[in-house]
């Protein structure tokens, strides 16, 4: 499908939102955006959007009747990865020790990044019409982290000199390393380094 101009593709789309939907549009829709998670992980830019449909087990002409074009999935699959990752922080925090949780929620890290690189081509594309984007999940999941290593620091699971924002820059190196077949194991084994060195000299609070 050729791509069309932003501002008619953006209308479109709106539209599309716009339309309150029937149970089983609603799970369809539902179940393209979970398939688009892993497609997109895998196979990035080669991901197509008839092999996301075949997946999900309905047509082309379904995937296009809700998301107008590549860019408009790729916008709603971000979202929803920002979404699961912010939201995890507080589940992780209410099941597990501090350090714990945060260990934790910094591999899931790892799943949203592999998600974002496999997105990184049409995301540029979405930033054109939509500059707030980034800004307002890089808040959002900055927010996230820096409740769960306040919440270390607070309890001394982790060092008290530890700022989340430090912590946030040494996950950004995890994006930025080659992306080879080993990538996935290799980022989660540089977390738990990262959480080693967060939790020596330690002082768990009395």
């Amino acid at each position: 499908m050729a791509s069309e101009p932003s501002a008619i593709a953006e209308q479109k789309a709106e539209a599309v939102d716009a339309k309150p939907l029937r149970a089983d549009a609603r799970r369809n829709r539902d179940r393209l955006v979970e398939v688009a998670v892993s497609v997109f992980a895998e196979r990035g830019i080669d991901g197509s959007l008839e092999e996301i449909a075949r997946r999900a087990g309905v047509g082309i002409g379904t995937l296009y009747r809700h998301f107008p074009t590549r860019e408009h999935l790729v916008e709603v699959v971000y979202r929803r990865e920002v979404e699961a990752l912010c939201a995890a922080a507080g589940e992780l925090a209410q099941k597990h020790p501090s350090d714990v949780a945060l260990e934790q929620w910094m591999q899931r890290f790892v799943d949203y990044i592999a998600t974002k690189r496999g997105l990184a081509t049409s995301l540029r594309i979405v930033l054109t019409t939509n500059s707030t984007l980034f800004s307002d999940t890089f808040g959002r999941v900055s927010q996230a982290l820096r409740r769960l290593v306040e919440a270390a620091v607070a309890d001394g699971t982790i060092r008290g000199d530890v700022d989340a924002s430090d912590v946030l820059h040494a996950l950004g190196g995890i994006y930025s390393a080659p992306d080879t077949p080993e990538w996935r194991d290799r980022s989660r084994r540089l977390v738990k380094l990262l959480m080693d060195g967060l939790r020596f000299g330690a002082v768990k609070a009395q």
